[in-house]
């Protein structure tokens, strides 16, 4: 979805008849809107008056050749019904409604063609002020200033042919856990090569535009569903991984969670002082911080509900630096600080893997790892750069090679390597978010301050060990448009026009179920996930209800959950217990309650056992000596809290796994050879 600012306007994969459906369909879901008071024109705005029309199609012509076919099929079958010709937008609504009812898969690519339109609608801007002509209702202020030129700190490798190397350790993946184990190892004097398959981005190309970020920072350019249509799935994939785009929520491993890891799952040692250890080098590496946690108005809401309802709650640490910190850009995180406050990995460990001799590839995706003799050998990649269309195969031989390229990814270059075992992306755990929007009275300004500057812990340690916590959420007014269930072009309107006066709540929910991830025939990441778990399906419901409470003690007007049109929504003076009953009801999926994924984990995890674990308790492959596990796929079970600590301290007791058996002296860097 984030492709859409930068899509070809000049697309030609539709036919006319296609076409014309297509902007009778977009002006269906924008449709305009007789108000009398109408100062910005947001009512009377129709889809194609900004082109969203255009944009769509730009995007369909980036697509397989398959999965272009099932959208332009949904379109195909209204044409058949002569929709562009139907006399009223009512009329249009109700052969929307017929074919969505029609089959799952009509349903699911109806939403698939929806949800791209009122993204590019909310998201798209003007190339000359940056802006689009919707956020003034919505009281949402766009880009704050233009790109700093803040020069890239980092030296990255960019070949112009074909290139083979020799190193001691050949890493894929940048973010949290990758960036610490090449941090590590090239401290302790091994020849370190990264290889990230996303591009180097810094405060110079973060422009604080949504779609942008999408494109640029975000696994397959932003908000994803799963195969399956159950979850919508947001990760990172930039230099840095997830923690240039994250909301910097620094949260130290539970203990109850520690204590299951070592005594079930047989990582010895994380259940005392040598993970204590881990945790407190990497906080301080990071510059983990309370002293930037500037509440907004939404934020402000959630203490006040919490105080009310004499909940445990806290301010949350956060890794950035209060040298430079902004809360005006602080709302921005998501899409890339541009103050550069965030001590994300590319601050940080890349920095010291670097400074120890590492080299770094981007836009290098490794396609599978060399195996030699039943050992680790190396890593086939191709390099490929959008911008120039350069692309050279790299070929990276090593004996030692780390998988960190997340738990959607990692599994999915095990599964193309054939290595790992039959547990491979099995037990992916993906801390299913349950969203709420209670709208109260007044601007809530959730474009200002850290996303998760408050956390509400009250339901993390019950008894069963399977909890949630309750945070905020960014102002993103594309996904936000996406994301609001659309029942008529008038309802979603009014809905969207209430976004500045939402307080949007999540719930990190610790999952005991699993979903898993596999390949298509293409080798590439195939997620599938539902919540059929009986205790997930309570503690989600549970979350649900201590949302609403927290928006209800707080005087809210209005409340909806994230999910399916259809869902009930509250008003001030409804019954709120039977409004939650009637939640409880609603399946979870595409037809009923939609969660979010900011945390996916689990997917290659660690275990004494190699029938149902990836990698044994130390890290290492039980069926390949010498390759390593090192992002959240290792962890044994679901986490329950935000995971980059976690991943980071985790990263940080592999590579001295890994440094144990090597015998180098510390600092002696040994060059990376290329051939």
């Amino acid at each position: 979805m984030g492709e859409a600012q930068s899509v070809s306007l000049m697309a030609d994969v539709l036919t006319s008849d296609q076409r014309a459906t297509l902007r009778a369909f977009c002006d269906t879901i924008v449709p305009p809107i007789d108000c009398a008071d109408d100062p910005t024109g947001f009512w009377a705005r129709r889809a194609t008056d900004t082109g969203v029309d255009q944009y769509v199609e730009g995007y369909l012509a980036t697509l397989a050749a398959d999965r272009r076919a099932d959208l332009t099929m949904v379109l195909d079958g209204l044409a058949m019904q002569d929709f562009a010709s139907a006399p009223s937008d009512l009329s249009r609504e109700q052969i929307l409604t017929e074919m969505n009812q029609s089959s799952s898969q009509a349903a699911l690519a109806l939403e698939a063609l929806r949800s791209l339109i009122l993204l590019f609608y909310y998201g798209i801007t003007d190339p000359l002020t940056g802006q689009n002509p919707n956020w003034t209702l919505l009281a949402y202020p766009g880009p704050l200033r233009p790109p700093p030129m803040t020069p890239k700190e980092l030296s990255t490798i960019v070949p112009n042919e074909d290139l083979e190397a020799q190193a001691d350790a050949c890493v894929i993946g940048s973010g949290a856990g990758g960036a610490v184990i090449a941090a590590e190892l090239a401290r302790r004097g091994l020849s370190v090569v990264v290889l990230e398959a996303g591009g180097y981005h810094n405060e110079a190309d973060f422009a604080q535009l949504e779609l942008k970020a999408y494109q640029d920072l975000y696994w397959r350019g932003g908000p994803t569903l799963s195969a399956d249509g159950n979850i919508m799935l947001l990760a990172g994939a930039t230099l840095g991984g997830g923690t240039v785009v994250n909301f910097t929520n620094c949260v130290r491993t539970p203990d109850r969670v520690r204590r299951e890891w070592a005594n079930d799952y047989r990582l010895d040692g994380v259940d005392g002082p040598e993970f204590d250890a881990h945790l407190d080098a990497v906080l301080a590496r990071i510059g983990a911080t309370d002293e930037c946690s500037d509440l907004n108005p939404a934020q402000e809401r959630l203490v006040e509900g919490c105080t009310r309802l004499g909940w445990k709650h806290k301010r949350a640490v956060r890794n950035t630096d209060p040298a430079t910190y902004s809360p005006d850009t602080a709302g921005y995180l998501s899409f890339g600080d541009q103050s550069g406050s965030k001590r994300s990995a590319d601050k940080t460990w890349l920095v010291d893997a670097l400074q120890h001799g590492a080299a770094i590839l981007t836009r290098t995706h490794a396609q599978r790892v060399l195996v030699q003799n039943g050992r680790a050998a190396g890593v086939e990649a191709l390099y490929a750069d959008p911008t120039t269309g350069k692309s050279a195969s790299i070929t990276i031989h090593a004996p030692r090679v780390v998988i960190a390229a997340g738990a959607l990814e990692s599994p999915a270059l095990l599964l193309r390597s054939n290595i790992g075992g039959p547990a491979v992306g099995n037990y992916l755990r993906l801390h299913p978010l349950p969203v709420v929007t209670a709208v109260h009275a007044g601007d809530m300004k959730n474009w200002w301050g850290a996303p998760h500057a408050m956390i509400c812990d009250e339901f993390a340690n019950p008894d069963d060990g399977y909890g949630f916590l309750i945070e905020g959420a960014n102002y993103a007014p594309a996904l936000a448009g996406a994301a609001t269930p659309w029942t008529s072009g008038r309802a979603h309107k009014e809905r969207m026009a209430d976004a500045s006066r939402g307080v949007v709540t999540i719930s990190v929910l610790r999952d005991r179920g699993y979903g898993r991830v596999a390949i298509d025939p293409a080798g590439e990441a195939v997620i599938t996930y539902a919540i059929t778990d009986d205790l997930d399906r309570k503690n989600y419901c549970k979350a649900l209800d201590a949302q609403l409470r927290l928006g209800s003690v707080t005087g809210a007007t209005a409340m909806f959950a994230g999910g399916a049109a259809d869902l009930p929504h509250w008003r001030a003076g409804d019954d709120l217990e039977a409004f939650s009953a009637r939640l409880h009801r609603a399946p979870i999926g595409p037809t009923g309650l939609r969660p979010f994924s900011a945390h996916q984990m689990g997917s290659c995890r660690m275990g004494p056992d190699p029938w149902t674990s990836v990698a044994k308790p130390s890290g290492e492959l039980h069926d390949t000596p010498g390759v390593w596990i090192g992002d959240a796929s290792a962890f044994p079970t679901a986490l329950g809290v935000n995971p980059m600590v976690t991943i980071m301290a985790l990263a940080r007791r592999t590579a001295t796994a890994m440094a144990a058996s090597v015998h180098t002296v510390d600092g002696d860097a040994h060059p990376v050879a290329v051939r």
